[in-house]
């Protein structure tokens, strides 16, 4: 079966990249994906009160709209998140708006939220069964109250998603990163706390916030003290660049976000950032370039708890989750460590 799922990410790589897409979801959804063997019990690991059998996740941005999360858990990643999710739905940016840089091993996207809305994700993850499942929660473009977008995202899911993710980082949404200055940050943090302490108590919902790797170290500073003063459960570090690294593809020029194997060296920098400000206070989940794994144990090493990934699928299909586990383990084992959490900011 390895073999067939090789050939069809060799197929799939001949289209245009979001149409490529709109088809992995579509084989996915007929049950064509892989089944990961069980993890080795050396990946299992707690992550804020949330039991997983390993600490690499789906990134969102791959299931925008929550439609196959069980099939992405079956192929071996230890928990998903979906999204991102508006209140309202939209078309996104116009197209083409997704571009495959294979020279680089990148994605640049400028996507823009494009998503169905809450209620045909809340329909769907209404059904979800075992697994840990999360929500990125975004705003509408033409929203006149960005915040409120967030709250109402947070109430229409409570009880359905494992945890949420406050996405104010996407480059894609004109004003959307300026949640970032602490003032709004404030803001908004104290307005999802709130949102959370009125709603039905006895659920495990932890939040985390994403942020841009683009970020020099007072802001790093500012908004770790913003999150440790609400309370969250921690920071998904981090989201696309806008800034453009040398790169050798045609498509190095077009607007959007930066993912892939560039982003790896600067978002594992930040996220040494952030490691060394939080001094342990709360949790860091790290993303962006992650396409082997040794590229997951650098992370892991540099102080998250967890990774995510999506762009690297883009080159090596669903299978590369069960490569990078596989290689993570060896290298656990090569190095002493019993456990991930043993682990996490050995560097």
């Amino acid at each position: 079966m390895s073999d067939i799922h090789g050939l069809a990410t060799r197929a799939l790589r001949v289209l245009d990249p979001e149409d490529a897409h709109s088809w992995a979801i579509r084989g996915l959804k007929l049950g064509l994906g892989p089944r990961a063997p069980v993890d080795d019990p050396i990946l299992a690991c707690q992550i804020a009160g949330l039991t997983l059998p390993n600490p690499v996740g789906l990134a969102p941005g791959f299931d925008k709209n929550g439609e196959v999360f069980g099939p992405m858990l079956r192929a071996g990643f230890g928990f998903a998140e979906c999204g991102t999710v508006t209140p309202l739905p939209q078309v996104g940016n116009p197209r083409p708006r997704l571009f495959r840089l294979t020279e680089d091993q990148a994605v640049i996207n400028r996507m823009g939220f494009n998503n169905q809305g809450l209620e045909a994700f809340a329909s769907r993850l209404a059904r979800r069964g075992h697994g840990v499942v999360g929500a990125n929660l975004g705003a509408n473009k033409d929203s006149e109250d960005r915040l409120a977008d967030y709250t109402t995202g947070l109430r229409r899911l409570w009880g359905m998603a494992s945890y949420f993710t406050i996405n104010i980082s996407s480059p894609n949404t004109p004003g959307l990163r300026a949640l970032q200055t602490t003032a709004a940050l404030d803001e908004l943090l104290g307005r999802l706390i709130g949102t959370a302490q009125s709603l039905p108590a006895g659920v495990a919902a932890p939040m985390f916030l994403k942020v841009a790797p683009d970020l020099d170290d007072t802001e790093v500073d500012a908004i770790v003290e913003v999150v440790a003063r609400h309370g969250l459960a921690g920071i998904i570090v981090a989201n696309t660049t806008l800034d453009r690294p040398s790169l050798q593809s045609a498509h190095s020029d077009e607007a959007g976000g930066l993912s892939g194997a560039p982003l790896f060296a600067p978002s594992t920098t930040i996220l040494r950032r952030f490691s060394a400000a939080t001094a342990g206070r709360f949790l860091l989940i790290g993303v962006g370039g992650i396409g082997s794994g040794a590229d997951a144990y650098a992370k892991i090493r540099a102080g998250a708890c967890a990774v995510q990934l999506y762009s690297a699928l883009a080159f090596e299909g669903p299978g590369l989750v069960t490569r990078i586990k596989r290689d993570l383990v060896l290298r656990l084992r090569a190095d002493g460590f019993r456990s991930v959490s043993e682990a996490i900011g050995a560097e």
